[in-house]
């Protein structure tokens, strides 16, 4: 009966009709500066989060608002994460919990610093790009994060041999975007535009992903507009009283949906993917619609009105713009009033989420239980589980 023993190194010893012979067996070595092992080649388990199913995927952007469903849903198929990020040590150790024991990486990095840069990729198959800023600070304005820092993530990525580029652009992104309040229109819209090209020039494989408004958990959608900043005591300014902008927002579990959907799809490189929700509104109809839901009706005091004759309210926005540079206070600013106001425009020969094959959630079946601690009364004695009369749903512009 043969039996065959296993060393210790590329030996392997074997023993029949008692004549041992020994062979030597090729094998790859770990990681290291000349040779890079790939990770890609041990898939193991069902494809669960104790599995790993080939994919190293690095994260830019992962402590924000939507890296922390992107890392989840990779995390959740057995996906092995980097992530970077800068400052302190201790803000990405929440995403330790969302991949099994050691499939999770973290690493300090600086957009400016291409050697750091190129630490957290040189062992990833996947780049996800979602740094972003909604405004201008002294130290990054929107072209060194939206293009320059676009560019260099695609450049040291295809240098590094990365297979996947996933690029979180805007939607609406245009290099002559529409002009409502401000001069020139959106800075941040152009910027996008504009880092769009530069990751396609670098990268042409890579996927661009245009998200609408993102709603969610911690979001800067709803939480902005129930900022008491952004209204006037119960009063909202809307430019045209919101009665000429429509806006399409999604879901924030839609689009990382769509993302991991993205990398784990072939076909989907070179494309650009519209995130959209399933229907359109007016915005004065969303605002009405999100009033409702917190109790805040007329007899509350809730009105909106046109902030073209609100030249208190415009002075407030530019204070706050100028005193509170670093954090505007309720992401209150020019660029997000001008922003918030553009039409979201969806070309029909662009795919979007759907044709990622994900199921798109609707307003009416999300927005309540967002909205639920900014419920009128819920710390005053009032229980809001107390059976009422439902909330009409909002209008879709047809």
């Amino acid at each position: 009966m043969a039996a065959v023993v296993f060393t210790t190194g590329s030996k392997l010893l074997k023993q029949q009709s008692g004549i041992i012979s020994i062979a030597y067996l090729r094998s790859n070595n770990y990681s290291s500066e000349e040779n890079v092992y790939n990770l890609a080649t041990l898939k193991r388990g069902t494809g669960g989060r104790s599995s790993f199913n080939g994919i190293v995927c690095t994260v830019f952007g992962a402590t924000g608002f939507m890296g922390r469903y992107v890392c989840n849903r990779l995390g959740k198929i057995g996906s092995q994460l980097i992530i970077p990020y800068r400052g302190d040590n201790y803000e990405p150790m929440r995403l330790k919990l969302v991949g099994d024991l050691g499939q999770v990486y973290f690493h300090h990095y600086y957009l400016r610093d291409e050697e750091s840069i190129a630490k957290c990729i040189k062992y990833s198959n996947v780049v996800v790009n979602l740094v972003g800023r909604d405004w201008e600070t002294r130290n990054f304005k929107f072209d060194d994060v939206h293009v320059k820092g676009a560019r260099t993530l695609a450049r040291l990525a295809k240098k590094a041999g990365v297979e996947r580029f996933i690029h979180l652009s805007a939607l609406n992104a245009s290099e002559d975007p529409e002009e409502v309040i401000i001069k020139g229109g959106s800075k941040f819209l152009a910027s996008k535009a504009r880092g769009e090209q530069a990751v396609l020039e670098e990268f042409p494989e890579a996927t661009i992903i245009r998200p609408a408004d993102v709603y969610g958990q911690e979001d800067r959608f709803l939480r902005y507009y129930v900022h008491p900043w952004r209204r006037t005591f119960t009063y909202v300014p809307l430019w045209h009283k919101g009665e000429r902008t429509i806006k399409q927002p999604v879901h924030v579990s839609d689009v990382a949906a769509g993302i991991v959907a993205a990398i784990r799809d072939p076909d989907t490189a070179g494309k650009i993917y519209q995130a959209v929700g399933p229907k359109r509104y007016y915005l004065s109809e969303l605002l009405d619609y999100f009033y409702r839901v917190m109790k805040k009706d007329e007899d509350w005091g809730y009105k909106r009105y046109d902030m073209r004759w609100d030249p208190l309210f415009q002075l407030k926005v530019t204070l706050t713009q100028k005193l509170s540079v670093n954090w505007p206070i309720g992401h209150l600013h020019w660029e997000r009033i001008e922003r918030e106001h553009v039409t979201d425009c969806v070309y029909p020969k662009i795919p979007t989420l759907e044709d990622l094959g994900v199921n798109l959630t609707s307003i009416e079946n999300q927005i309540p239980w967002e909205l639920k601690p900014w419920t009128y009364g819920i710390y005053r004695g009032h229980d809001i589980d107390e059976p009422s009369l439902p909330v009409a749903p909002p209008k879709a512009v047809i």
